[in-house]
């Protein structure tokens, strides 16, 4: 939603409500996808270690 034609906060505010309730709601997250959270993390390298 671009609201950069706006110029007045509440304004923008209720143009942006609105077009969020006309949007299509989002469908539900895959049971098999991880969120933010549950993710595997990357572990941070020891210096002086190399990559490769």
């Amino acid at each position: 939603m671009n609201t950069k034609h706006v110029a007045d906060k509440a304004e923008r505010k209720k143009v942006k409500r609105d077009a969020r309730k006309k949007a299509a709601p989002k469908a539900k997250r895959a049971s098999g996808v991880a969120r933010g959270s549950m993710k595997k993390k990357v572990r941070k390298l020891v210096k002086g270690q190399r990559k490769r």
